[in-house]
């Protein structure tokens, strides 16, 4: 493994940015850059992973979470998006924007420090880590983050929400993991704006570059997806990595697709809701579940079972 260091951000600025933009916000604006940096700025919470107090468990509840087999993956995702982002933020000039994906980059190697302190008060035996290699391309790699963020948070949010009024995961773990799942919201509103923001910025040349990237990203996401699901039958990795569209079985759910689907998307919206209304919001996924609920014609009282 490939241990790499994010600084802290400095927080003695919080508070001292100056005001958000007032009024309605052209995407691809210098307030519309401003307010996306601010708002993640601006809300970032300064809890230390060293100092959170982990629930003691019953023996069957630890077994529960124990058993889930997403910790592997779920710290060499956070390890990988941490130094993604990074290295994206290296190439950007001194200015809101470069602190703002710093922060981001910050926040997401924290994500793998409080996951690798879970995993190891709790006992969970992990994989050796692989090596974290510095990404050639910095924009594709921020892309493949960000975009794949905004596949894995919107079923997170569903689940974690069913592992909640489920009893799976106790109130008090609820409670300790609820700041990684607000950062993750944070994380992918930041994300869809920066995209927003720069394609009305770059040069006209790096434009039909930039969309074939962002296609191509996509395919590999989708691809990679499909891919897993695939080899769910004969690879327990598999199942690792495809934890985000299958988990409600690991969880011990007995919920259809659709059920499953609404829940994500008013956890989606509730988890965005408290943001600034003028940023953008991430839609392809949630547009691309909507669509399949309504070729499915999906109830609504299916939606919690």
């Amino acid at each position: 493994m490939t241990d790499f260091a994010v600084p802290a951000p400095d927080l003695s600025r919080q508070g001292k940015r100056g005001a958000k933009p007032a009024g309605r916000i052209r995407l691809g604006s210098e307030d519309h850059l401003r307010l996306l940096c601010l708002e993640l700025l601006e809300t970032h919470d300064p809890y230390k992973p060293a100092v959170i107090d982990w629930p003691k468990l019953d023996d069957v509840t630890r077994n529960r979470i124990v058993s889930l087999p997403i910790w592997d993956i779920a710290v060499q995702t956070e390890g990988r998006a941490g130094l993604n982002v990074k290295t994206f933020g290296a190439t950007l000039a001194a200015g809101l924007l470069k602190e703002a994906v710093d922060m981001n980059a910050f926040e997401e190697s924290r994500h793998k420090v409080v996951l690798a302190n879970m995993v190891s008060f709790y006992g969970i035996q992990l994989e050796p880590e692989p090596e974290y290699k510095t990404p050639r391309d910095p924009e594709w790699a921020f892309m493949v983050t960000g975009y794949s963020e905004c596949i894995d948070s919107f079923f997170g949010f569903g689940l974690f929400d069913l592992a909640k009024q489920s009893g799976f995961f106790p109130a008090e773990l609820v409670d300790t993991f609820e700041p990684v799942m607000r950062e993750e919201g944070r994380h992918i509103l930041f994300f869809v704006n920066w995209v927003a923001w720069w394609r009305r910025n770059m040069p006209w040349w790096r434009r039909p570059w930039f969309e074939l990237k962002v296609l191509a990203v996509w395919t590999f996401l989708i691809w990679e997806r499909i891919a897993i699901a695939g080899q769910m039958e004969s690879s327990e990795k598999a199942q690792d990595n495809n934890f985000t569209l299958n988990g409600s079985k690991e969880l011990g759910v007995e919920i259809s697709f659709g059920g499953l689907a609404r829940i994500c998307l008013a956890e989606n919206d509730r988890r965005l809701a408290p943001y600034d209304a003028r940023l953008i919001r991430p839609r392809f996924v949630p547009n691309m579940i909507r669509l399949a609920l309504r070729f499915m014609n999906t109830p609504p009282s299916a939606a919690r079972a």
